[in-house]
């Protein structure tokens, strides 16, 4: 593609765009669809050159972008190129991303699995399912068996409900108060 062809795409790009956004705030409701369609194909392209590493969270990141979007419409004078105020929207989303991301990464150590503080031998691995398995002795069956099946088996929710008999609602329930109760009686040493 020769750059005199590239420039005309983006300009036909920005003139569609414009114009589908111009007529969506006047009210008409299909053009502004068309438009938050074609701008979420747009911002796709445009947030996965810059998030290369990171594909999983384009999705999120589009959807929040189109949110600040549609709740900032009454902001953009129509006089400015409309995707060079959908970039600086997008940019701030972008830099908001980064900045959560970072400091959520800052809270998280990676764990080595060398470490000599998670070796354990297979005496240590036997006393402390020995020690979970009186703990969990101790729940009633409403808070053991959902722990039990769902975080120590792994089952779902709904599997977990079914081999029970008691309600998803019932079996959630029974997780957060059983491991609640777990780590009071962990804390008080019994």
């Amino acid at each position: 593609m020769n750059r005199t062809t590239g420039n005309e795409l983006v300009r036909g790009a920005e003139e569609r765009l414009r114009a589908l956004f111009v007529r969506g705030l006047a009210g008409d409701t299909a053009a502004y669809h068309a438009f938050l369609a074609d701008l979420t194909a747009h911002l796709r392209g445009f947030l996965r050159k810059r998030l290369f590493f990171l594909q999983d969270d384009v999705e999120d990141l589009v959807q929040e972008i189109l949110l600040a979007v549609h709740n900032g419409r009454h902001t953009y004078r129509p006089g400015e190129p409309l995707t060079a105020w959908v970039h600086a929207i997008a940019r701030y989303k972008l830099t908001d991303y980064f900045r959560a991301r970072s400091r959520r990464e800052a809270l998280n150590t990676p764990l080595d699995d060398e470490l000599e503080i998670f070796a354990t031998s297979d005496a240590e691995a036997a006393d402390a399912r020995r020690d979970l398995s009186t703990m969990l002795e101790q729940l009633p069956d409403r808070q053991r068996l959902p722990i039990l099946h769902v975080k120590l088996e792994g089952l779902s929710v709904t599997e977990t409900a079914k081999l029970t008999g008691l309600s998803e609602s019932a079996v959630k329930v029974g997780v957060h108060r059983g491991l609640k109760a777990l780590a009071l009686k962990f804390q008080n040493g019994s």
